[in-house]
């Protein structure tokens, strides 16, 4: 009788193991989609001037999956070898914190069934994280920080102007060197206290979704159910953010929420990841009148490569919607926004973004509109609304 319980308890716990160790892996597989494709035929002069740029890209959740970033993985869309190889100077890595079942683009209720607890138990995360918001965000930082300790001649954390320069400065005498930075996929990883605007500043978040795909207790969502706008704990997140000198991303907001912030903020806004509603119709684009706003303000919009943001995920299609935005808004600000590793599937993977420059140079883009599309809008506006 005792061989046999022993017995059961080892089933049980190689079963656990195997599911710890298997689990998170098969999930991310199925969520994190590189369509199978031949490799891309690019001319030699988009490979010379891809070279030359400076590349960034506003929108990354990598850092969710159970995966270390410092190894080329075979799975996702994003680690810092494959960033290396896309010459990626800049990386906004973004933490999400809660996720509802199905994510639909439609509606979603605020107190659906939450994917990321799951994923975060499933993934073996510290139980601090199992039930705060706050603590998933703070871990998915330490994670960042951990590998840049580790491997700091390639992937360097950016926190402030003067990290941007040293950067910038590395690269240019020739460290192929990625700077990461932290935003967060909604402000519901402040768990409702204002404080926690400062904590999540402290452990180095720069920019700030204010909503993800559910209405929050900062206000409405482009998913959500009420289309409200900012409400007072949202003014005041919002106010407290602009005195820290955080960075503050709509691109899951309601638009009443982008509204009040416009209203409110004297700084220019970020839409991290999205597209053009002219361009690709649809609930995930707000009004292109919205985006112009946010373009007289001084903001950058960040185009995705996922079918909700642009309908047709070929690397052609992809650029027509950033020619559609620079029409639309002005080449100053348009900008990279990949949704990489946030549960999209893409033709291409963060190691392949020399194809964007190839179908820009086929489309007929000048090279100013190049280099800024492709990072230069980034670096720039970084260099604007970092801490100092």
């Amino acid at each position: 009788m005792k061989r046999l319980l022993l017995l059961a308890l080892l089933l049980v716990v190689v079963g656990v193991g195997a599911f710890f160790a298997l689990a998170p892996a098969r999930i991310e597989r199925g969520m994190n989609v590189v369509e199978p494709h031949e490799p891309y035929a690019v001319s030699a002069a988009a490979k010379a001037l891809h070279k030359q740029l400076v590349v960034g890209d506003w929108h990354a959740d990598s850092t969710l999956w159970q995966r270390d970033l410092l190894e080329h993985a075979d799975r996702g869309q994003v680690d810092i070898p494959r960033l290396q190889a896309g010459n990626v100077a800049l990386q906004m890595f973004t933490s999400v914190t809660k996720s509802p079942a199905g994510q639909n683009y439609e509606e979603n209720a605020t107190d659906s069934r939450d994917n990321i607890t799951l994923l975060a138990v499933a993934q073996a995360w510290p139980p601090r994280t199992w039930g705060s918001l706050a603590e998933r965000a703070l871990y998915q930082a330490e994670k960042l920080a951990d590998f840049a300790a580790r491997a700091p001649g390639d992937l360097q954390l950016v926190r402030n102007v003067a990290e941007l320069q040293q950067l910038m400065a590395r690269r240019a005498q020739g460290e192929n060197v990625v700077g990461g930075l932290l935003g967060t996929e909604g402000s519901h990883a402040l768990d409702g206290k204002l404080d926690n605007v400062k904590v999540l500043y402290d452990a180095g978040f720069r920019m700030m979704g204010l909503q993800h795909f559910f209405d929050n207790k900062l206000g409405g969502s482009l998913h959500g159910q009420s289309g409200a706008g900012l409400t007072t704990f949202g003014e005041q997140a919002v106010d407290e953010m602009l005195r820290l000198g955080v960075m503050i991303d709509v691109a899951h907001s309601s638009p009443q929420v982008v509204k009040d912030v416009l209203d409110r903020s004297e700084r220019p806004l970020i839409v991290s990841h999205t597209g053009f509603h002219g361009h690709c119709p649809g609930p995930r684009n707000i009004s292109d009148a919205l985006m112009q706003r946010i373009a007289e303000g001084g903001g950058i919009i960040g185009v995705g490569y996922w079918d909700g943001a642009v309908c047709d995920i070929t690397p052609a299609n992809i650029v027509a919607a950033m020619r559609y935005g620079i029409d639309l808004v002005g080449a100053e600000h348009v900008a990279l926004g990949s949704d990489f590793d946030g549960s999209v599937t893409t033709r291409f993977d963060t190691s392949e973004l020399v194809v964007l420059t190839d179908e820009m140079l086929k489309a007929g883009f000048t090279e100013d509109e190049i280099r800024k599309v492709m990072g230069g809008n980034m670096l720039r506006f970084l260099q604007d609304n970092l801490p100092r």
